[in-house]
């Protein structure tokens, strides 16, 4: 009976984030998003008003459970509405909730219900990618922007990994590609390439240290 009432209120959530966005005040902004319109998703969020901060958080969680959406363009507008400080705290506090949503589904649904949101060949990608790099395996991903958010978020709840150890892991690892975003969407068109790169260095230093430290295969 609990386990049926933890997943009623799973999906109410994940439901109830899908209608901000859907048809909601929130939908223009999907739109720009789905577009890939920086400039228009920016000015769809500032036209929520006091509702921005929330509009954004939900747009971020959804794209995180829903679908591969470009993230950084939700972390690049926040940047540019609120200041890179707090545009940056936004940012990496919603994409930590929509990957702890990503995980708890994982965790609570199992196998099953994660292949409806993951496609079978991208978890299998995933479970090799886990093999490969056991505990570390959320901490590399987080500092590869080549890697899906979401499915590394699922496939982590599908493995003996703590939640705690998880949100740790995935708050360490957004965290410099959060910032560096951040910074550059405050200043386009300035230092905003040099930030980019600079944030590219970053990760791969990161995870040649890591994959140096690898357990043996």
């Amino acid at each position: 009976m609990a386990r049926r009432l933890t997943h009623t209120l799973l999906w109410g959530l994940v439901a109830a984030l899908a209608l901000a966005v859907l048809v909601g005040p929130g939908r223009p902004a999907l739109i720009a998003l789905l577009a890939g319109d920086l400039p228009a998703l920016r000015a769809a969020v500032a036209e929520a008003g006091l509702w921005a901060p929330l509009i954004s958080a939900i747009l971020m969680i959804v794209q995180g459970v829903l679908a591969p959406l470009p993230a950084f363009l939700i972390t690049l507008a926040n940047a540019a509405l609120f200041g890179w400080l707090w545009g940056a705290l936004l940012s990496w506090t919603s994409a930590l909730l929509a990957a702890w949503l990503c995980f708890a589904i994982a965790r609570w649904l199992g196998r099953p219900g994660v292949e409806r949101f993951v496609p079978p060949q991208a978890l299998a990608a995933t479970d090799r990618f886990f093999a490969r790099f056991g505990t570390q395996a959320v901490l590399v991903a987080r500092l590869l922007p080549v890697v899906p958010f979401d499915a590394i978020s699922y496939g982590a709840g599908l493995t003996p990994m703590s939640t705690a150890r998880f949100l740790i892991a995935t708050g360490i690892g957004q965290a410099p590609a959060t910032l560096i975003y951040s910074y550059a969407g405050e200043r386009v068109g300035s230092a905003g390439p040099i930030l980019l790169a600079a944030a590219g260095v970053v990760a791969l230093v990161a995870v040649i240290w890591v994959w140096r430290r690898r357990p043996p295969t």
